[in-house]
């Protein structure tokens, strides 16, 4: 009988250890740690959260011109929501675990240890605007057009309320030019026996008998889209120069020459690509009224060159995509040369309409909510 009643206890016990185990809930595993590419998009929306409620609250105790920090707001806000669109083609959504994005919407308009002077904010734009140029060479797609056109307008910001405040301009360098032409040893594009002169080209940008390169087809058809754009800036440029004041015909052909070097800095990109050459137009048509008021029709013709560069960061990487970013950002600086506004998101065209709403947030007194999320602050009176 002990044996038998050992036996019994034994299973018991082992029973009852089994059920045990099987109630006891399983460890959850630990949350994914964000990616670069997320990290600098949570990076980003911090910032443009931090900076807007630093300009709120700037204007609604009167430390400042309200006019002056307007539009700053309005520009912070419009970023901010493009930066927490989850899914939307230009940023991805916080990753699976990640709780960062939330509580920092929550504490939009409570910034704790943001700018507390105009000159600060305007520090802190160019430092932001900066970072963010510099996180779009690494960042992956989207998200990178994004951070760029972030940043180029954040740099733009920053000069802009300085200038309209009367404090110091930013002391973040705004980025350098893109670069020159360039080369390389030996030719990267095994090509057939067959003559050049008879080689169609094909639909991925590559020339048939032409071996792709590493550059994906993409690529090479984003740099082309953007050596054709720039053949067309300076057709347009050619056709205006005639036509300006005295005063604005010297920086149009710096402009022009500018131009010229960019046309022949991607060709030399879209060659070590293997992609096929851009043939240069004998012509381009141009907007109604362009003759008759250069001056703005080349602002247009400059803005339209936002577009192609925002798609060749989105879609490139390494020097292709550095060279995009610059070329982005001073493509952005000539728009505004000639008084064209290069948008919230240089090289995006966003409909604000379908950007999600910030998180409803205290608004500091004098301050009022418009459509959109945007505030409008007044100074309380003196």
């Amino acid at each position: 009988m002990r044996p038998l009643r050992f036996t019994v206890l034994a299973l018991a016990a082992l029973i009852v250890l089994s059920l045990g185990f099987a109630l006891i809930p399983a460890e959850k595993p630990a949350p994914a740690e964000p990616s670069v590419t997320e990290r600098a998009r949570l990076t980003a929306f911090s910032a443009a959260l931090d900076m807007r409620a630093a300009g709120m609250e700037l204007a609604s105790a009167g430390a400042a011109d309200a006019a002056a920090l307007d539009p700053v707001v309005t520009l912070l806000t419009i970023q901010a929501r493009a930066l927490m669109s989850p899914g939307s083609e230009f940023a991805a959504g916080p990753m699976a675990g990640s709780t960062q994005a939330s509580p920092r919407a929550g504490a939009a308009a409570t910034p704790s240890a943001g700018p507390e002077n105009t000159a600060e904010l305007v520090q802190a734009l160019a430092a932001s605007g900066t970072a963010r140029l510099k996180d779009a060479e690494t960042a992956d797609g989207g998200v990178a057009r994004l951070l760029a056109g972030a940043g180029t307008a954040q740099l733009i910001a920053a000069g802009r309320l300085a200038a309209a405040a009367g404090v110091p301009g930013p002391q973040e360098a705004a980025g350098s030019e893109p670069d020159g032409p360039v080369t390389a040893p030996g030719s990267p594009c095994p090509r057939s026996s067959a003559p050049a002169a008879s080689t169609p080209a094909t639909q991925d940008g590559t020339s048939a008998g032409t071996e792709p390169g590493s550059t994906p087809p993409d690529t090479r058809r984003a740099l082309a889209a953007a050596v054709s754009a720039e053949q067309q800036a300076v057709y347009g440029y050619q056709a205006a120069l005639p036509r300006l004041a005295p005063a604005e015909a010297g920086p149009a052909s710096d402009l022009l020459a500018a131009h010229k070097d960019l046309a022949a800095a991607g060709e030399a990109r879209l060659r070590l690509a293997c992609g096929v050459p851009v043939p240069e137009q004998p012509g381009y048509v141009l907007a109604p009224g362009f003759l008759a008021a250069p001056a703005k029709a080349l602002g247009a013709l400059e803005a339209a060159t936002l577009a192609p560069y925002g798609d060749l960061v989105a879609i490139s990487q390494g020097e292709n995509r550095k060279w995009a970013v610059a070329a982005l950002q001073s493509a952005a600086g000539r728009a505004l040369t000639w008084g064209a506004d290069p948008g919230p998101v240089p090289g995006i065209t966003l409909d604000t309409g379908k950007l999600p709403e910030l998180p409803a947030v205290d608004v500091p007194p004098g301050s009022s909510v418009l459509p959109g999320g945007t505030q409008s602050v007044t100074p309380p009176a003196s």
